[in-house]
């Protein structure tokens, strides 16, 4: 029996015209879609006149049916993978269902395509030789230990962070790493309003404190340097 293949398709982060031929192609002609808000997808969908039927993946409910899907894979069916925006797996879900895939044998192929930190990272002007991304800082348990560690990294690091928690994000990033830490701050990449705020931690916080910014944020952070 033929195995079939998963596909990890990269979505666009705003700007529709970044979706690639060979995405659209490889949704058109895969059995199903797993995606992680299906309303979302629908408009990209149709937006590409891609008619492949969609099923629900996401983080509430991945645990409960990877097994299920990892099992049509292995009877021949083909799917694809995409999340609301970007490439899946990277801050979003679709790690359980890879993995798994991964460990009964079943082939696994990820398209080049859209994420938000490379362009971020470019646009930086910080050094992008040796970065690590880092995702979104925890919460509350971690926090301050992920942030210590940033404040004794080297090369340049990256962070996801939302509008409403972007103000206390730089805050703790001043306090923890020094208010004078170069920073850069990349806003609704490949949309309409695209901006990318740059210097240190306390010019970029202040511009932030005096006018509230909307948007998926990108923080590309400079590493420390000898003195």
């Amino acid at each position: 029996m033929n195995k079939g293949k998963l596909y990890v398709v990269p979505t666009p982060i705003g700007n529709l015209g970044d979706m690639t031929f060979r995405a659209v192609e490889v949704l058109r002609g895969v059995d199903v879609i797993l995606a992680e808000d299906t309303r979302h997808s629908a408009v990209l969908l149709e937006h590409f006149s891609i008619e492949t039927p969609m099923q629900s993946y996401h983080m509430h409910n991945e645990h409960q049916c990877t097994a299920h899907w990892v099992a049509q894979l292995k009877k021949g069916r083909c799917a694809a993978l995409i999340s609301d925006a970007g490439t899946p797996g990277i801050s979003d879900p679709g790690f359980l269902l890879i993995r798994t895939a991964v460990e009964n044998d079943v082939a696994v192929a990820c398209l080049p395509g859209a994420t938000a930190f490379v362009p971020a990272l470019i646009a930086s002007g910080l050094p992008s030789d040796t970065f690590a991304f880092a995702g979104f800082l925890p919460t509350r348990k971690g926090r301050k230990k992920r942030l210590a560690c940033l404040r004794e990294a080297r090369c340049t690091a990256i962070l996801y962070e939302s509008p409403h928690k972007i103000e206390k994000t730089l805050c703790d990033l001043g306090i923890a790493l020094g208010w004078e830490r170069r920073i850069s701050l990349s806003r609704e990449i490949s949309k309409k309003f695209e901006e990318t705020l740059r210097g240190t931690i306390e010019a970029v916080f202040l511009q932030v404190k005096n006018q509230p910014i909307r948007g998926e944020i990108t923080l590309v952070i400079d590493g420390k340097r000898n003195k």
